[in-house]
């Protein structure tokens, strides 16, 4: 079992135009995912919450003591 330790601490480098290819393409998905989708999911889950609510609240009042 001849197993090296990379002791620099940086991956290694790519070594295929395959494996070049790859890592642009998870680093797209990657931005994507973090700089698009999920704010954009979280704007309409908030947004969905708060719709939910005031219509909930069109029908049995708002909350608090009855008055």
């Amino acid at each position: 079992m001849d197993h090296t330790i990379d002791k620099c601490g940086k991956p290694p480098k790519p070594g295929t135009p395959e494996e070049t290819r790859e890592k642009r393409r998870e680093l797209a998905v990657f931005l994507f995912l973090a700089g698009i989708l999920f704010p954009i999911l979280a704007v309409i889950i908030v947004a969905g919450y708060g719709f939910a609510v005031w219509i909930v609240q069109m029908f049995i009042g708002p909350p608090g003591p009855p008055g």
